[in-house]
């Protein structure tokens, strides 16, 4: 089980950032050899469920991810809880936004427990290392993209 913490200042304000973060698809756009599937109909909330499929070819899994816990992001900011219940990735993350006091932009933090089936626990000291640095660059690049188009 790898348990980290990923921690982020923007500019932008925190309905801005609530977002991009949460845009699932978008996430396919930073994150290597991913694509995103969002099985239910938009807009997120609780009861969302989204599927990355990693992979090259024939070779890949699936992380399927369900939203337990929507409360979007405000003025003051918002949190969102997803439970991971694919067959080789296991575990939770929570992403939470928060306004920046006195400023105009707010604050990210990514938490995660990652397990990944049959992966000795020995590894688990490399699978933190290698998940926090994934998805901390996955983080930066959703803040600094272009935001995401309005749903229709």
């Amino acid at each position: 089980m790898a348990l980290f913490r990923i921690e982020r200042e923007s500019s932008l304000p925190a309905a801005e950032v609530w977002r991009r973060l949460t845009t699932w698809e978008r996430h396919a756009d930073v994150v290597p050899l991913t694509r995103i599937t969002v099985r239910t109909p938009p807009p997120s909330g609780e009861g969302t469920v989204f599927v990355a499929r990693s992979g090259l070819g024939p070779l890949g899994f699936d992380d399927v991810m369900e939203v337990v816990t929507w409360g979007p992001a405000t003025e003051g900011g918002g949190m969102c809880r997803l439970e991971k219940r694919g067959s080789f990735v296991t575990g939770w993350a929570e992403i939470e936004v928060s306004a920046r006091p006195g400023t105009a932009g707010s604050a990210v933090v990514w938490r995660e427990e990652l397990r990944v089936r049959w992966l000795p626990r020995a590894f688990d000291g490399v699978l933190r290392a290698a998940a926090r640095h994934m998805f901390g660059r996955a983080v930066d690049g959703l803040l600094t993209s272009p935001p995401p188009r309005p749903y229709a």
